[in-house]
């Protein structure tokens, strides 16, 4: 397994990370433990949940099956959706999150989180609230570093220079969605994250369970799965491209003699700033698979053909703006200067 620094931080991650959704959600506690006794087995020391993932089922299990095992372990949880009818009972306001980092720390058995994630954009709070609270927590030893999930770009930014301004906690990690079929983040969201050194936590690098070698081409329904059961499975975000994705990666795994899952893993641990990516699975066999993702590189060749066929286009401004360094080291005239004097 290799470690990763999570961006600018001291902390070392597993490049792998085992992501903890399915946790009372299809994986019961018995199952779950042998599930994080395989990841640990494999050098894994980097968990994730969320105080909502299967109605807070996720972090009690989580929390029971690490028993023991805490002081090595660097855990990741977030905070967000509603956790109870009150009108007060989600979001990011200083009243919910004092109220959600105690009860995440009881449900984990825990006396502090190690990377605590805004899970979602909530645009009735004010940032500088939220930041000021992440902040406190920290100082109070609740919470070790701070991130954020899902904000765009601009938001982002934002939320570092409030911090920087202030001397505040400054995030530590961005976790996106990103995959072999949904490749956005990379136009504006990852440039961000290299220029101010936030380490990169990838959710559904298999897309869902689409890359996993489950799905054929132009298939979007597959028995027994997420997208049968209408939960997690992301297809609305997939790039136009997803099917000849497919295809292609299909064709170099068994090339590779690796699974897909592992050979779509590995893709997106070989890309740009880029700490770790959070993998899960329902049982024993899929967390194996999924583990095997870690300690190997891709050929160059495999890794320029997955790369070709899932690029997306250039948006603008990027995409008129792609070729200005050529423009100006070849000295070329720009057409309104050309009249003049």
């Amino acid at each position: 397994m290799e470690y990763r620094r999570l961006g600018r931080t001291g902390l070392k991650v597993s490049e792998i990370c085992l992501g903890t959704m399915t946790f009372g959600h299809g994986t019961d506690e018995k199952e779950a433990g042998r599930i994080v006794d395989l990841a640990i087995e494999a050098g894994v020391n980097f968990f994730d949940t969320a105080n909502s993932y299967a109605d807070s089922a996720s972090e009690t299990i989580l929390g029971q099956v690490l028993k023991g095992r805490r002081r090595n372990a660097v855990v990741a949880t977030k905070f967000f959706n509603p956790m109870g009818p009150d009108v007060n009972s989600s979001g990011t306001s200083r009243f919910h999150m004092m109220h959600t980092v105690e009860d995440s720390l009881r449900r984990l058995q825990m006396d502090y989180i190690d990377i605590l994630y805004i899970h979602h954009v909530d645009t009735q709070t004010p940032l500088d609230e939220t930041l000021r609270v992440l902040d406190d927590l920290v100082r109070q030893g609740k919470v070790r570093y701070t991130a954020c999930s899902n904000f765009e770009a601009w938001r982002l930014m934002e939320a570092v220079w409030l911090s920087d301004h202030n001397g505040w906690e400054r995030f530590a990690a961005y976790q996106p969605q990103y995959s072999l079929v949904v490749r956005d983040i990379e136009q504006e969201i990852i440039p961000v994250c290299e220029l101010k050194g936030i380490g990169v936590v990838v959710w559904s690098p298999l897309g869902g369970g689409f890359l996993t070698g489950k799905y054929r081409p132009g298939e979007r329904l597959h028995g027994g799965t997420r997208s049968e059961e209408g939960w997690a499975f992301p297809q609305g975000y997939f790039a136009a491209s997803a099917d000849e994705t497919l295809t292609t990666l299909l064709e170099v795994a068994s090339d590779l003699d690796r699974t897909p899952a592992q050979v779509a893993t590995r893709w997106v641990l070989e890309q740009p700033a880029i700490s770790s990516a959070i993998v899960g699975a329902r049982t024993l066999k899929q967390a194996r698979d999924n583990l095997a993702a870690g300690g190997w590189k891709l050929p160059a060749k495999a890794l320029s053909r997955l790369n070709d066929v899932s690029r997306l286009p250039d948006r603008y401004p990027k995409s008129m703006e792609a070729n200005m360094d050529e423009r100006r080291d070849g000295a070329v005239k720009m057409p309104s200067m050309e009249n003049r004097v």
